[in-house]
C-alpha cells in the first residue's frame, strides 16, 4: 500500500516537471522571433505599421485519470469465548482455646511514716558600713589662643589692553571686471544696455586696533592673628565617705519530726482462665466460567484509487505580431 502511495504521489510530479519545460520551450511560440517578410518603404518616408501572423502551434497538456485497485490489509476480530478455570477460596473457621495466665492485683493500705527532714529558718540582721567613692569635680578656668585668618585685601592697578574698533569708510570699487561686463550683468536696469558703470560706490568696515588703559582690582590675601578667650573644664578627683545600713539573711538550720499518712500498693498473685478465640482459613476448590476475548486474524479487501498521468497534445492558434525593419535603409 505505501509502495502504490509513493508511485502516485511521484509520478504525477515527475511528468508535470517533463510537460513544464515541455510547454516553456514550446508553447505556442510566442517567445520567439517570427519571421515575416520585409514591406516597401511609403511615399512619405515614414515605416509601415507592424505586421501580424495567425499561426498553429502544438500545446502539451497533463491530464489525470483515475484507476482504482484492489488491496488487502490485516485485520483482528474479537471472538467471545466462555472458558471453565478451577479456583480455590478460603472459608474462614472460628474456634476456640482455654488459655491460663496469671494476673497481679494491687491492693493498697494506708500506713504512717515518721519523717525527719532539716528546716533553714531565716534569720534577718542589720548592719552597717562605710563606703568610700571618689567623685571627678569640675573646675572651669578661663584662657585664650591665637586664631589665625586669611583676609583678602583689595589693591587697585592700572593695566593697559588692546582694543578692537575700526570704522566705516566710503569707496569706491569696480562693478565688474572689464572682460565679462556686460548690460545684463552689472549694469543695473535703468542704464542703457550698451554701456557698463566702471565704478560701484559701497560703504567699508576698516577695523584698527589701539591701546586703551583701565584701572583693575586684584585681591591679595593677608594673614590676621587675633585673640579668642575660651573656658576649659578640668575635672579634679575627690574623696568621699558615706555610712550605708543593709540587711543580711542568715538561715539557720532546724531539725523537724513529722507523721505521713501513705500509701502501699502489694501485689497478690491471682490464676485466672480465659476463652481466646483464633481463627483458621478451611480452602474449598470450586470450577466457574470465565469469559475470555480471543483475536483471529483475517484479510479484509479494499478498493483504493490512484491517479495516473497522461501527456495531451492538441493544436492552439496564437498571434504573433513582428516589428518591421527600418524602411528606405534607415
Amino acid at each position: 500500500m505505501k509502495k502504490l502511495l509513493s508511485a502516485s504521489v511521484v509520478l504525477p510530479m515527475l511528468v508535470w516537471a517533463v510537460a513544464a519545460g515541455t510547454a516553456e520551450a514550446s508553447y505556442c511560440g510566442a517567445w520567439r522571433r517570427c519571421c515575416c517578410r520585409r514591406a516597401c518603404c511609403c511615399a512619405a518616408e515614414t515605416c509601415c505599421p507592424q505586421q501580424c501572423c495567425t499561426v498553429m502551434k502544438t500545446c502539451t497538456e497533463v491530464v489525470y485519470e483515475q484507476r482504482q485497485t484492489t488491496c488487502y490489509r490485516t485485520c483482528y476480530e474479537a471472538v467471545q469465548e466462555q472458558k471453565t478455570v478451577e479456583c480455590v477460596r478460603y472459608v474462614p473457621e472460628t474456634h476456640y482455646r482455654q488459655c491460663a495466665y496469671t494476673v497481679c492485683k494491687p491492693v493498697w493500705e494506708t500506713q504512717m511514716r515518721s519523717v525527719t527532714e532539716t528546716v533553714c529558718r531565716p534569720v534577718w540582721e542589720t548592719r552597717t558600713q562605710e563606703c568610700r567613692y571618689t567623685v571627678c569635680r569640675p573646675v572651669y578656668e578661663q584662657r585664650e589662643r591665637d586664631v589665625c585668618h586669611t583676609v583678602c585685601k583689595p589693591v587697585k592697578y592700572v593695566k593697559t589692553v588692546e582694543v578692537c574698533s575700526g570704522h566705516w569708510e566710503t569707496r569706491e570699487v569696480p562693478a565688474c571686471p572689464p572682460a565679462t561686463c556686460a548690460p545684463a550683468t552689472c549694469a543695473p536696469a535703468a542704464w542703457a544696455p550698451a554701456t557698463c558703470a566702471p565704478v560701484q560706490t559701497c560703504r567699508v568696515w576698516v577695523p584698527e586696533v589701539r591701546q586703551q588703559q583701565i584701572e583693575c582690582v586684584k585681591y591679595v590675601p593677608e594673614t590676621v592673628v587675633q585673640k579668642v578667650p575660651y573656658t576649659v573644664c578640668r575635672m579634679v578627683p575627690e574623696q568621699r565617705v558615706e555610712t550605708q545600713q543593709y540587711r543580711v539573711c542568715r538561715m539557720v538550720p532546724e531539725e523537724v519530726t513529722r507523721q505521713i499518712p501513705c500509701q502501699v500498693c502489694r501485689m497478690v498473685a491471682e490464676q485466672r482462665v480465659q476463652q481466646v478465640p483464633y481463627t483458621v482459613c478451611r480452602p474449598e476448590r470450586y470450577q466457574t466460567t470465565v469469559p475470555c476475548v480471543r483475536y483471529v486474524a483475517k484479510q479484509v479487501p479494499y478498493t483504493a484509487t490512484y491517479c495516473v498521468p497522461k501527456v495531451v497534445c492538441r493544436e492552439v492558434p496564437v498571434t504573433v505580431c513582428c516589428p518591421m525593419p527600418s524602411c528606405c535603409g534607415r
